[in-house]
């Protein structure tokens, strides 16, 4: 029996390294094709708030396939939800960041191209733990501070050589500052955000799956009246659903089923299976990028990317504790 659990364990952990980097490389190329491809182009803050919705209808799901009934799913959901409402109004924070950071996103999507855009958003690692410092006290090892300045570095190197021309076949249109401040501040969004997030799970016995109902559950609202607010005359003038097809709802599909990845990469992966996942995303985003969007790899941004796939695992690195000596135990 615990072979069995531990090949399943085993199985299960290379399945979701696999999936994190086929969705963490797909979902940046996927935007990058949405905003670029020709015909009626979709409202992006429209896609932002059918996510949550996708989303919601999958942590529902989840959430009944860990009740096990549809009675103890009702309890389950009015207890913790309803019931703790001041708990449940705690998620709006995370809520509302995490749907400025969507649409962040896709700024950055229409302004970078899908390599540039992968790299850039790594910062987001140098947010986190920026914000883990400040909000959870966490204390950062040397290696993990050397980490973030590798990162930095190598970001800036990306940015660098993009900035010098050349390195992609850009649209008119595009505006690779815009992109670069719409990726660094949603990097920002998902630091706060995701610190906040966890400290919310660590301070209560409210299960994951849960805290995403409560989380998307809260956004739908705030993401209409912020999709209002940002494209009232476009969505009045058009509908909600323009532009939307086959592919654009794979988009909002993709887009939902990134969290819940997370949360299944974190229950059976390791730090270093993570930042494998994350780097060799970038590899793959980059050498499609050049097949589909006509991206050229510059030696400059050859070593930006290097530094950045560095100090990914440097960060996630956890040394081996050295065996305790029995003899010492005793005396």
């Amino acid at each position: 029996m615990g072979a069995d659990k531990t090949v399943q364990v085993n199985y299960l952990k290379y399945v979701s390294l696999v999936t994190l980097t086929v969705q963490n490389s797909a979902v940046a190329l996927s935007m990058r094709y949405a905003r670029t491809r020709p015909g009626d182009m979709f409202i992006a803050s429209t896609a932002v708030v059918m996510a949550e919705f996708v989303k919601l209808l999958a942590s529902l799901f989840l959430v009944f396939k860990q009740e096990g009934s549809v009675q103890h799913w009702f309890m389950a959901l009015h207890t913790q939800i309803w019931q703790q409402k001041i708990d449940t109004l705690k998620v709006c924070v995370p809520s509302f960041i995490y749907l400025v950071q969507n649409n962040l996103l896709y700024v950055s999507a229409s302004n970078l191209d899908a390599a540039t855009y992968q790299v850039t958003y790594q910062m987001k690692i140098l947010t986190t733990a920026m914000f883990a410092v400040i909000i959870l006290r966490k204390q950062l090892k040397t290696l993990q501070w050397l980490a973030l300045v590798l990162l930095t570095a190598g970001v800036a190197l990306v940015q660098l050589s993009s900035s010098d021309g050349g390195s992609s076949a850009a649209s008119a249109d595009q505006n690779r500052l815009l992109g670069c401040a719409a990726a660094i501040a949603a990097c920002c969004c998902s630091g706060f955000a995701g610190i906040y997030f966890e400290k919310i799970l660590k301070g209560s016995d409210v299960s994951v799956w849960v805290r995403n109902v409560q989380l998307s559950f809260l956004s739908l609202p705030l993401g209409v009246m912020t999709s209002l607010a940002s494209d009232y005359s476009a969505i009045m003038e058009k509908g909600f659903f323009f532009g939307y097809d086959g592919y654009v709802t794979y988009l909002v599909v993709l887009n939902a089923t990134g969290g819940l990845l997370v949360a299944m990469v974190v229950k059976y992966a390791d730090n270093i299976l993570k930042g494998f996942a994350t780097s060799l995303a970038i590899v793959l985003s980059t050498i499609a990028s050049v097949f589909m969007f006509g991206f050229v790899i510059t030696f400059q941004f050859a070593i930006g990317t290097a530094l950045v796939i560095g100090s990914i695992f440097l960060y996630s690195h956890e040394p081996k504790k050295p065996p305790v000596n029995p003899l010492m135990k005793v005396m």
